[in-house]
Order: structure tokens, then C-alpha cells, then sequence
């Protein structure tokens, strides 16, 4: 007879994509705050690979690039918060 070891409690995941978001405390906003980061940082790291021979250009570009990305990593930590109180605003 084999003896098997439980690693994790069972989780009911009847509702769908709400209860498997909800496991990896994701909210409807949160994953939507992923997805834009996520977009915003391949337009940066397009905007780094598409930089140009002449000096002055490349280092304008590249500036522009990493502050692009620098959102982009912003956005993905700190976006849930920021929109948070965008939404929850009392009027």
C-alpha cells in the first residue's frame, strides 16, 4: 500500500479564472496593471534595440528607453496602490 504525502490543502477553484487569480493575489485591476507594464516594457526594450549610429541620437533614445522602462517596473510594483486610489475616490 502506498503512503502518500500531502503537500497542499485542496483548493476549489469552481469559479474560474476569479478563484485562480484570487490564489495568486491577483484582483480583475492588479492583472490589468501586469498587462500594462508588461506592454510598456517591451515598447522599452524595442525603443533600446532600435537605437541609432550618430552619438547624440543613440544617448537621447537610450535616455528615453531606460526612463520608459523605469515606468514600466514602477508601474508593475507599485500600480495596484497608485490605481487604487484613483478608483476608490469619494465624490
Amino acid at each position: 500500500m502506498s503512503k502518500f504525502t500531502v503537500l497542499a490543502k485542496p483548493v476549489d477553484m469552481s469559479g474560474g479564472f476569479k478563484d485562480f487569480f484570487g490564489t495568486i493575489g491577483l484582483t480583475g485591476g492588479g492583472l490589468v496593471t501586469k498587462g500594462v507594464a508588461a506592454v510598456v516594457a517591451i515598447i522599452a526594450l524595442r525603443m533600446l534595440l532600435q537605437l541609432s549610429g550618430d552619438p547624440k541620437g543613440a544617448l537621447r533614445k537610450g535616455s528615453m528607453a531606460i526612463g520608459t522602462l523605469f515606468v514600466a517596473v514602477v508601474l508593475a510594483l507599485y500600480g495596484d496602490t497608485l490605481f487604487a486610489t484613483v478608483t476608490q475616490a469619494k465624490g
